[in-house]
């Protein structure tokens, strides 16, 4: 490892590279084919591509290095990174995101940065247009390959592959295995090299997972009653926009919860403030769906609800990595009721999950109820006697004095 990269490590508190870092340091830092990076959520992916392409960037040389990401806050997050761990190399990192004003972007282009993280169609549209120049290019990374290569941004994707010199080495990272990760040469038109470290990864911290029964009328109550919980703050994921904002909605109007949402809808500008917000511990829940939440690293996170259930595994593992990142504790919480939890057993056992029924008691969770305590059979009779004897002085000396007398 360089010592650019050691003096980081120590300022920024790890011990070591985590495996996947490890693993794919040298067949990328050596251009050593196309290759694919499978580690859980949480594990140091994004240092694991970044890395080998600063080890290799060339200070004024051009564009070398694309890394598209699937949102634009998975963007906008890899790009700080990105700046941070660049600054020893003079390396110049510029996002190309769709929200964002493409005219500022085509003149930061003309500044030929060394390395453009974007989402696809940003990335194609300027590509296409030749204002972002392919010629230097070396290395083409693709995160959250398994939601990237599927639909329309496949697509894209491999416009983009095909727009690029055939020597660019595609490195593909995927916290979860997917069959296109293995049938890249027909897709693709190279093949990939798999790196699976996800056995050996031991980034992740103890989460626990619960299973909440509760009726769909009930959630948004429930959820004000978790508020209580000391330091408690979550990401709430949600199937449907329109749930969402009937939520967003109920605690802005109805409740002292302080919320934020990161949904499609949201420009640019409120999705930043959102994020930032919730990591400040401005708000206590911020309300998102499935596009908008994908890979965000949130620093210690305490916990992850599933307002509505997932409907795929898959799903699942990328929600509740948000939570439980770098060996720090965390919790996911499961909404639903008896049928709809039974379903989610089912569906998460294959992938290692076995969440437990969980209820909440004197503002904390917990898995079962304390139970009363009971009294000894015999200190009950002993204060059933003493509660019916007569202990006042006053009924002693009546007792004493009508000792003998005839009832009337």
């Amino acid at each position: 490892m360089l010592e650019q990269f050691e003096q980081q490590f120590a300022a920024a508190g790890y011990q070591q590279p985590t495996a996947i870092q490890t693993a794919m340091y040298e067949p990328m830092i050596n251009g050593e084919g196309d290759v694919v990076g499978l580690s859980p959520t949480g594990s140091g992916k994004t240092l694991a591509f970044l890395m080998p392409i600063l080890a290799n960037v060339l200070a004024g040389a051009g564009t070398q290095a694309i890394i598209l990401e699937p949102s634009q806050e998975l963007a906008i997050q890899v790009t700080e990174v990105a700046r941070t761990w660049a600054r020893p190399f003079q390396a110049k990192i510029l996002p190309l995101i769709g929200g964002a004003n493409v005219k500022r972007q085509q003149e930061q282009l003309k500044r030929r940065p060394e390395v453009v993280i974007g989402t696809p169609g940003r990335v194609l549209s300027l590509l296409t247009e030749r204002k972002l120049k392919a010629t230097a290019m070396d290395t083409l990374v693709i995160d959250e390959a398994d939601d990237l290569l599927q639909d329309d941004s496949l697509a894209k994707v491999q416009q983009i592959l095909a727009a690029l010199p055939r020597k660019v080495q595609v490195a593909y990272f995927s916290a979860t295995d997917s069959p296109i990760l293995h049938e890249l040469e027909p897709v693709m038109g190279k093949p990939a090299t798999v790196i699976d470290v996800r056995a050996q990864d031991q980034t992740r911290g103890p989460v626990r997972h619960g299973l909440f029964r509760v009726a769909r009328a009930n959630r948004n109550g429930v959820l004000q009653r978790l508020a209580g919980i000391s330091n408690f703050k979550a990401l709430i994921f949600f199937n449907q926009s329109e749930t969402l904002n009937r939520a967003y909605n109920y605690f802005n109007h109805q409740s002292q919860v302080p919320v934020a949402k990161l949904s499609g809808a949201e420009n640019k500008l409120q999705r930043e403030r959102a994020l930032t917000g919730f990591r400040k511990g401005q708000v206590r829940f911020l309300l998102t769906t499935d596009v908008a939440a994908r890979g965000l690293d949130i620093s210690k996170l305490p916990a992850v609800i599933n307002y509505d259930l997932p409907r795929s595994a898959t799903t699942y593992v990328h929600r509740v990595g948000r939570t439980g990142r770098m060996g720090e504790p965390g919790l996911v919480l499961n909404f639903g009721d008896d049928h709809d939890l039974r379903d989610l057993k089912k569906l998460i056992r294959p992938v290692g999950y076995e969440p437990v029924t969980m209820t909440y008691y004197e503002k904390q969770l917990v898995t079962e109820r304390p139970q009363p305590v009971k009294p000894p059979v015999n200190q009950l009779n002993q204060e059933v006697s003493v509660k019916h004897k007569p202990t006042h002085k006053k009924h002693r000396q009546r007792d004493r004095k009508n000792k003998g007398r005839p009832r009337r």
